[in-house]
């Protein structure tokens, strides 16, 4: 057996997030000389539960084995099932919790390294609408040049704990990691609970109440109620207005339009 290839693939393990308890397991499936093997896992953030199977294979040419892929297996409350196999490459491996959290729809930022070698930043995240032939969500990517700020986006924001520059980091690096983050908003002189998470696309961040419930979904439901109510305002307007809201509206549908192109 060779052992320096055991503890790469034992710290490899560990390191994408499953811990140190399949490294015996590791072991005996090695030593058993397998072509392929699969180790299980599970693990429960809150209610949410997770199965993962975890693939080896032996190289054609040596006595090495390869960590490739993981598939993780989420089951929400009052959900149906989901799955999505996530690969193994060197320098680009997204943890277990990291694909936990892409699999709730949220955002993870991580150092990759190209065909060439060369590291580069991008914020990740699933597109439930669309999927490869066999069965996974593809993955959006927001790279650097796409200019999204989180520290910018969280200063525009009373958040308490940015004040102090060790709690700042903490946080920026929780979010980094694809985690809702709960923050103290500081509003009228009095602190309130929230949860905040990156939101790329949009150059922004995801607002929750202490309820864990969204606050822009909620001020969209009062925009809407405030925009009925003046309608009749809006339709006093003279032609001219109505012209230049029509050609507003054109370009921001090509705006849109360059914007997707761009992504």
């Amino acid at each position: 057996m060779n052992e320096k290839n055991l503890e790469y693939l034992q710290e490899q393990i560990k390191y994408t997030g499953f811990g140190n308890d399949l490294a015996a397991e590791l072991k005996e499936n090695i030593m058993k000389n397998s072509e392929t093997f699969t180790l299980n896992h599970q693990a429960a953030y809150g209610n949410d539960q997770t199965k993962a199977e975890l693939y080896f294979s032996k190289s054609m040419q040596s006595d090495m084995y390869f960590f490739n892929a993981y598939k993780v297996t989420l089951q929400k409350d009052n959900a149906p099932q989901m799955e999505q196999t996530f690969y193994i490459n060197k320098g680009n491996n997204i943890t277990l919790k990291e694909a936990y959290n892409l699999m709730n729809g949220r955002a993870i930022n991580k150092n990759l390294m190209n065909k060439e070698g060369d590291i580069y930043n991008t914020w990740i995240q699933m597109d439930f609408k669309q999927t490869h032939e066999n069965g996974n969500h593809k993955l959006k990517h927001y790279h650097e040049n796409y200019g999204y700020d989180l520290e910018g986006s969280l200063a525009k924001h009373p958040i308490k704990e940015l004040e102090n520059p060790d709690y700042k980091e903490n946080i920026m690096d929780s979010i980094k990691k694809g985690n809702r983050q709960s923050v103290t908003f500081t509003i009228n002189g009095e602190d309130h609970k929230r949860y905040v998470e990156a939101n790329p696309k949009f150059k922004a961040i995801n607002i929750y109440n202490g309820n864990k419930v969204r606050l822009e979904a909620k001020q969209k439901e009062k925009l809407s109620n405030s925009q009925s109510k003046s309608t009749k305002k809006e339709n006093k307007l003279d032609a001219n207005s109505k012209d230049l809201g029509d050609d507003n509206s054109s370009n921001t549908k090509k705006i849109r339009r360059r914007k997707a192109k761009s992504i």
